[in-house]
């Protein structure tokens, strides 16, 4: 099974980013629960048969759809590790919860956070900007609103964020019980990012109105462009209006390791909390998020809850109090933290790196030749890693999403589409470490020949 793998990732370039599994292959996962087992030996070849060649392709140097890391042979093995350790990391007196707490400690280091800070592993960024949320609400209402919710406080809470921001921010306001009509979507400027006049505007005239504003939630490599937030300018305003300062990092905070990108995240090391992926741009395997807390003391009274079968002791197995599961909502935890750990000590923080200035190299590549193509064109900024374009022509929408879905099924490349204010695009997002200039160059050459032949069959069908 390990040198199937092995010979899956090392011949990856060979096959197709993507194919959509046949019938016959669905008809398989549709047989009744089996009442008998039968052998590894044939459960393994219907995997590799019937399930390997059919997931999305994020590995593939080709895939560029949505902001998906391409995982790492050492993550794979560390995961495979921690499987057979089988540790349930919510807690206690024991080596894989050190682990995390180290890798808290050299995310504190990374972005200027003191030694109290806290952090957990948690799914991904939308788990990890919920927490930083429920921490701010739990700031701006007091502990005692845990147990007396949010009816018994007078105080209407309201949010900032910009409107180029992920759906999770208002998902975090609804999960949170707060409510997505009281986030403040703030405009965007004409470099994708949240404009800060309107947003002081805003803060303004909500205090105006008695509301009682809290939370800022700054980007850090938006979804839609790669756009990064005036974090540094963000600060100063969460500051000035005594608000939570939470940086949605989920790729691009990493771009802290790249010295020639990190200085366009000055004004992180103010943030209270950050939210951030490790298997984006780390290229660690599926998952592992993370929410890094200024305030490790306000963290754990967000969440710690005492129980019986919780009990801590000085010595013995119920040892090492606080325990992961007293910041966040989580008590059985996976030990995501060791494929993270094997990652960062085999790579280094300077590898790591020099991969993502890699993507965004790639990135500006990809910029200049659709710049030099006369049938392809630039809709956004390329700020770090993100590229949308369109082919030209009429009914520009319905060309592009044919484009794209044939881009996906030509098993060459596969980017994603966006909505921007523009129309549709088709959204490159570079964040695998086995995509090159080839496969930059095949994007272009494949979206030039597939977009001709959409024009000549849209032109035909008129």
């Amino acid at each position: 099974m390990l040198d199937d793998i092995f010979d899956y990732m090392q011949n990856l370039r060979e096959g197709p980013v993507w194919q959509s599994a046949p019938a016959d292959v669905r008809q398989q996962f549709l047989q009744p629960l089996p009442r008998q087992g039968q052998s590894l030996e044939k459960t393994h070849e219907s995997f590799k048969q019937n399930i390997l060649p059919y997931a999305i392709g994020n590995a593939h140097p080709g895939f560029m759809g949505w902001v998906q890391g391409g995982g790492n042979p050492v993550g794979m093995l560390a995961e495979m590790l921690a499987a057979g350790v089988n540790a349930n990391v919510g807690g206690r007196d024991q080596m894989p919860v050190e682990v995390e707490r180290q890798i808290t400690r050299w995310m504190a280091e990374l972005f200027e956070f003191p030694s109290t800070a806290t952090g957990i592993f948690v799914t991904g960024a939308s788990l990890a900007n919920l927490i930083g949320l429920w921490v701010a609400k739990t700031k701006a209402l007091g502990q005692d609103t845990r147990k007396l919710g949010l009816h018994e406080d007078q105080r209407q809470l309201v949010a900032y964020t910009s409107a180029g921001a992920h759906a999770c921010i208002k998902q975090a306001m609804d999960l949170a019980g707060i409510g997505t009509q009281h986030l403040r979507v703030i405009p965007m400027s004409t470099q994708f990012e949240l404009d800060c006049e309107a947003l002081r505007t805003q803060i303004q005239a909500d205090r105006a109105a008695g509301f009682t504003p809290f939370f800022l939630a700054g980007t850090a490599g938006t979804v839609d462009v790669g756009a990064i937030d005036d974090l540094s300018q963000l600060a100063d305003i969460a500051e000035e209006e005594k608000l939570w300062f939470h940086v949605d990092g989920a790729f691009g905070a990493m771009a802290i390791l790249a010295p020639n990108i990190a200085h366009r995240l000055r004004g992180i090391q103010r943030a209270d909390s950050i939210a951030f992926d490790f298997h984006k741009w780390l290229q660690v395997p599926y998952d592992a998020g993370f929410i890094l807390v200024r305030n490790g003391q306000l963290h754990y009274d967000s969440f710690a809850a005492a129980a019986g079968y919780l009990r801590r002791e000085q010595r013995g197995m119920a040892a090492g109090s606080p325990w992961p599961c007293d910041f966040g909502p989580d008590l059985s935890r996976g030990f995501r933290a060791l494929k993270t750990w094997f990652t960062i000590q085999v790579y280094g923080a300077q590898r790591l790196g020099e991969v993502i200035q890699q993507t965004c190299d790639l990135a500006q590549y990809l910029k200049t030749k659709i710049e030099a193509e006369p049938n392809l064109e630039l809709l956004a900024p390329v700020s770090l890693n993100i590229v949308c374009f369109r082919y030209r022509g009429s009914q520009s929408d319905l060309l592009n999403s044919r484009l794209a879905v044939a881009l996906q099924e030509s098993g060459i490349v596969a980017p994603s589409t966006n909505i921007l204010p523009q129309g549709l695009a088709i959204r490159a997002a570079i964040v695998n470490h086995r995509t090159n200039a080839a496969d930059i160059d095949a994007l272009v050459s494949t979206a030039l020949r597939l977009g001709a032949q959409i024009v000549e069959e849209l032109a035909a069908s008129k």
